[in-house]
């Protein structure tokens, strides 16, 4: 007796061709899982090869990174932290205070460049999810107006004073790390020559190139040689007020567009950002990256000459970051690099104190198969408890 299933089987009205079954996988061996696989058994003679190769890579590996490691000269001071006895610049809850203070370091040893200069905060919680996402891509690549209304809301509070627009809106580009360092004169490298930090090329290629643009309709024009004043920027009816000095040292008038109803980033770090530069100082697209964890640095310059051991450095710093409202401190730190980074000790001992555990483990098993070897495959393991 035919069933109601071999019905519907046989039925041609319910049996779609193959040829008509587009989403059918095609028969090849990607797509049916017919390609050809590893399946290691793992023998003891396997295991006991693998902690001892293991041990062979990871314990000289190890040495060699924390040789690398003892090798890095690395520098630090804190100048402002809630600690009464660091606060060489402290500035309290005054923000923008503008104070001056120097920092002398002295370097213990040769130190081969680059020289990184880093600035250092603690108990700064970049990583936090708020924070994370309160910007507006949009505006970083020269958006102006006509925000949307989700990167609105993820600047909120810091998206709007009163009618006018902040660019670049959100928590991190407004509570950029605004201190300023700068290296005085005095100091010479192995060749007598004045050490010079520079501060170009600290940001990836990358962010500069796509991620961090001038505003659209942004415009700048060279004044003339007897002419940079204030007329430079009114006979061009330009919104700027004074024109500003390049980096090529030329006097340029500039206009940012729909100026009256937006506050840009220069004005609202006037001090550190240059009107020329808006987003895409470099600075400042490094803050942007946002750190992992509370304590972090951030690279502020580097010297590309070799500092002589007994050299005294000097920073001015220009302080105006307030950390106490957080409980945080600040620091600098000048540090040269090894091939596997910075000053870190812990990466090369924990390598190699997991390569001494592969080497202990390839040893117990291996004398464990020499004295009471175990058949591979002996059906008298198969049971789980007596009869």
């Amino acid at each position: 007796m035919e069933t109601a299933r071999d019905s519907a089987v046989t039925d041609d009205e319910s049996v779609v061709d193959i040829s008509e079954q587009v989403n059918r996988p095609a028969d090849i061996a990607v797509q049916q899982q017919r390609i050809p696989a590893w399946h290691p058994i793992l023998d003891p003679e396997w295991m006991i090869y693998s902690f001892l190769i293991l041990a062979v890579i990871m314990i000289p590996l190890g040495y060699h990174m924390e040789t690398e490691s003892d090798k890095v000269v690395e520098l630090s001071a804190v100048y402002d932290s809630t600690d009464p006895s660091q606060q060489l610049c402290g500035i309290g809850m005054n923000y923008n205070a503008n104070v001056n203070c120097t920092l002398k370091f002295t370097v213990p040893s040769t130190m081969e460049p680059p020289v990184l200069i880093y600035y250092e905060l603690t108990n700064f919680h970049q990583n936090y999810r708020a924070y994370v996402s309160s910007r507006d891509d949009f505006q970083l690549t020269g958006q102006v107006g006509n925000q949307d209304k989700i990167s609105a809301e993820l600047c909120e509070p810091i998206n709007k004073i009163g009618n006018i627009t902040i660019n670049p809106c959100g928590l991190i580009a407004n509570t950029f790390f605004n201190d300023k360092f700068t290296l005085l004169d005095g100091a010479v490298d192995d060749q007598g020559l004045n050490l010079t930090m520079v501060e170009e090329g600290i940001a990836w290629t990358s962010d500069l190139e796509y991620r961090f643009k001038m505003p659209n309709g942004f415009q700048k024009q060279e004044c003339p040689e007897d002419g940079c004043d204030a007329s430079c920027c009114t006979d061009l009816g330009w919104s700027c007020r004074e024109p500003a000095i390049g980096k090529d040292g030329l006097c340029y008038a500039y206009d940012y567009p729909e100026d009256d109803t937006t506050q840009y980033l220069y004005e609202t770090y006037p001090n550190i950002i240059s009107p020329l530069e808006h987003v895409t100082n470099e600075h400042f697209v490094v803050w942007m990256r946002v750190a992992t964890r509370p304590k972090f640095r951030k690279l502020y310059g580097y010297i590309e000459q070799t500092i002589p051991a007994g050299t005294e450095l000097e920073f001015e710093i220009n302080a105006n970051y307030v950390v106490e409202s957080f409980g945080g401190s600040k620091s600098i730190i000048i540090s040269t690099n090894s091939m596997w980074g910075g000053k870190d000790r812990f990466v090369g001992i924990t390598i190699y104190a997991m390569g001494y555990f592969c080497l202990a483990c390839g040893v117990f098993f291996a004398l464990k198969h020499w004295f009471k070897p175990r058949k591979i495959a002996d059906r008298k393991y198969l049971h789980y408890k007596e009869e």
